[in-house]
């Protein structure tokens, strides 16, 4: 991505190695736009897109990855995104998406239908809808592997806290232990 802007009069402020470090950065660089990816280690890309725009409503973010699905759209729409587009898309594709949601508009890449995207949104539970986005974020660290003590580590928070955190997730996914919550966040797609 770096070597495909550098031949426009494009400014490259700073390159995150994961979501936080995605969304601290937004927070104090203040860019225009962001190119997020959905696949990174510590906070996925539509949950750091969700949190980025709570800390700084006013960047742009524009999601660059290889998932092309309806769902995976649907998703980084609702926690933010102003835009979708496929890596494969060629330098004129990626100045025209950066463009558009530099601009203001909403961009999906080519072969994604705004329709269905909608149709989606509209009739999904998104996910784990329910979940608040700490929840989330446990659930996804649940489902890497990370015991109760990582968790708390990773998060800044106490055990009982990630316990709780823990119970509600189960009653409210109406899922009994960690093998389940673990495929209940891949087949939702909040990990890969």
């Amino acid at each position: 991505m770096v070597a495909l802007l550098a031949v426009d009069d494009v400014s490259i402020v700073g390159e995150a190695e994961d979501g936080k470090g995605a969304i601290e950065m937004a927070r104090t660089l203040s860019p225009d736009v962001v190119l997020m990816d959905l696949s990174m280690p510590e906070l996925d890309g539509v949950e750091a897109t969700r949190r980025i725009k709570q800390v700084a409503p006013q960047v742009r973010v524009l999601v660059l990855t290889v998932a092309n699905c309806e769902r995976r759209v649907a998703e980084a729409l609702a926690a933010g995104a102003d835009g979708y587009a496929l890596k494969k898309l060629g330098h004129a594709e990626l100045m025209a998406a950066i463009n558009a949601v530099c601009a203001g508009k909403t961009y999906l890449g080519p072969g994604l239908s705004e329709d269905l995207v909608k149709e989606y949104l509209e009739g999904s539970d998104m996910g784990g809808g329910s979940l608040t986005a700490r929840e989330r974020e446990v659930l996804q660290l649940i489902a890497r592997g990370h015991k109760n003590r990582e968790i708390a580590d990773d998060l800044g928070i106490a055990i009982k806290t990630v316990e709780t955190h823990r119970t509600k997730i189960m009653q409210k996914l109406d899922l009994h232990n960690s093998a389940e919550l673990a495929a209940y966040a891949i087949r939702r797609g909040l990990i890969e």
